[in-house]
């Protein structure tokens, strides 16, 4: 039913009740990844927060996080790139919170590197870990909100997936491309079923996978030199935060955007719109 004209509603940023996967819901080191902050972000709209990830410490220390702000969150621990962990970890989902009505997609790792950089090997690998993931965790939700006639996947892609970053990333950008492809065609397929699928990309985002991987691209010496550097890059003059990410993530998931799907929100403070 439409709303009638002279009585707009609300703006309904509410997941109440609703069960979010987060695949990749650690993070790298101490401080706010996106999957980090979005878990938080998820429960303090009222989800139930599955919590997944290879490192069972920092699972654990995200769903603390949302333990001590009162919100419910399940900590699970595998490989969402392997089959039989993906399995189990969504079976232990559903005996703890119950049917997922949202899948998060978080994972990614990469390799600095071209061509003549990277083996098959790399490729491999990496893509088992970006996209292989995805196929694994959309085959478990997918049958679940077919039959309730309702479900939302986020995922995650990068700039680095729609144009050159200014160092040679040529694995990780070539699967965070094929992560937006992903996302548009569960999208296309499914739409008429209730199931929306969206890519959230990310731009230069301070989080703390940059001081492990790709603050030596800025800075072989300084941390803060690279972030300074990074921030320059981007035309709002700084690099954004795991908030601004998870903010649009929450959008995508919540009913806010029940006409949003087969499409990608960029979080780059303008970084892609720049001609040099």
């Amino acid at each position: 039913m439409q709303p009638s004209p002279s009585r707009p509603p609300a703006l309904p940023l509410d997941l109440s009740g609703r069960v979010v996967f987060v695949a990749g819901g650690g993070s790298a080191g101490p401080g706010w990844s996106i999957g980090r902050a979005a878990s938080l972000t998820y429960a303090r709209l009222g989800a139930r927060v599955c919590v997944a990830d290879r490192d069972a410490a920092s699972a654990q220390e995200t769903v603390a996080l949302i333990r001590a702000e009162g919100g419910e969150a399940h900590c699970l621990v595998g490989d969402v790139a392997l089959e039989a962990d993906v399995q189990r970890l969504f079976d232990e989902a559903r005996r703890q919170a119950g049917t997922v009505d949202v899948l998060h997609h978080n994972v990614g790792i990469g390799k600095t590197g071209g061509p003549l950089d990277t083996t098959a090997e790399d490729l491999d690998r990496i893509h088992a870990v970006n996209v292989r993931s995805l196929l694994l965790c959309s085959q478990q939700v997918l049958p679940a909100m077919q039959t309730q006639g309702r479900g939302s996947v986020v995922a995650i892609s990068s700039v680095a997936g729609l144009r050159y970053v200014g160092y040679p990333h040529l694995a990780y950008s070539v699967t965070k491309a094929a992560v937006i492809q992903f996302t548009r065609m569960l999208a296309q397929q499914y739409a008429g079923q209730g199931i929306r699928a969206n890519t959230v990309v990310p731009g230069l985002i301070d989080t703390p996978r940059i001081a492990t991987t790709v603050a030596r691209m800025f800075s072989a010496d300084s941390l803060d030199e690279a972030r300074v550097a990074r921030a320059r890059q981007v035309p709002m003059g700084r690099m954004g935060s795991a908030w601004d990410v998870a903010h649009a993530c929450a959008f995508l998931a919540s009913d806010a955007a029940a006409y949003v799907t087969g499409t990608e929100l960029v979080v780059d403070g303008g970084l892609t719109g720049k001609y040099v």
